[in-house]
């Protein structure tokens, strides 16, 4: 299994990074984790526009799933070979009236559904996607928000949206080879729950789950990750690093 990261900052793009999106791939499957806000651009540096084989949503927040109006124009628009098959997209309730709202005058209308298969997340479930085993939790944050644990060949990635500190992170996380957590807070300074987490928060998860390695992500660009990284390593003797765009990871 192989994660790219194509964005990983926080509420909004910094100079150095788009919004969240992951690109994870196993025996030539690529799936998408979220789609935020400049992330389209970006990930046409690591494969093609109509390679991608699913997408999956965390929640609803533009900086997790905007950039899909834009993909929506490259499938439907597709000058050569003509309009793309829909891919499925995997997303909270209410996604595909999201994207619609975002994108048409009339959100009632179907056209995203031409090139987007839209299914909806729940709490609890597993999904099978190529060869990919996800398992799915709701998380907690101020709207419906969910994170991931996919599994490949006994080798396992958690991604935990955005979340705060919670019991379904932490299950999610348990024994992962890498845990792909947010610490979009600083610790002592906006410690609010059931928003986000800080990196110590982030760093106690992944101890408590007993990960082999965290990789700490969704920083904003109002945030110092080097303080994220030092609070983070306080609490959790296993590596942590901070995401950063083009970082590839093979597991």
């Amino acid at each position: 299994m192989k994660l790219t990261v194509v964005g990983c900052s926080g509420s909004f793009p910094s100079a150095d990074s788009a919004c969240s999106c992951y690109l994870i791939e196993a025996e030539g499957y690529r799936l998408l984790l979220d789609l935020g806000n400049g992330a389209l651009g970006e990930l046409q540096k690591y494969t093609g526009l109509y390679d991608i084989d699913a997408i999956v949503l965390s929640h609803l927040h533009p900086d997790h799933f905007i950039d899909m109006c834009g993909y929506f124009v490259a499938r439907y628009y597709r000058h050569e070979g003509g309009r793309c098959a829909p891919i499925p997209v995997y997303g909270p309730a209410g996604t595909e009236h999201r994207l619609n709202t975002a994108y048409e005058d009339t959100p009632t209308e179907k056209s995203m559904s031409e090139v987007f298969d839209f299914r909806t997340l729940h709490h609890g479930e597993s999904l099978k996607l190529g060869p990919l085993a996800i398992d799915v939790s709701r998380v907690r944050h101020p709207v419906e928000a969910y994170g991931f644990r996919v599994e490949h060949e006994g080798r396992v990635l958690t991604y935990s949206g955005d979340t705060g500190p919670c019991r379904e992170v932490e299950d999610l996380a348990r024994d992962a080879d890498l845990f792909l957590c947010e610490a979009a807070f600083t610790d002592g300074k906006e410690n609010l729950p059931d928003i986000h987490m800080t990196g110590r928060e982030a760093g106690e998860s992944a101890r408590a789950a007993g990960v082999r390695r965290l990789v700490l992500t969704h920083i904003p660009p109002w945030t110092d990750t080097e303080v994220n990284l030092r609070d983070a390593r306080a609490v959790f003797d296993g590596p942590v690093e901070a995401a950063r765009p083009g970082a590839v990871h093979t597991f």
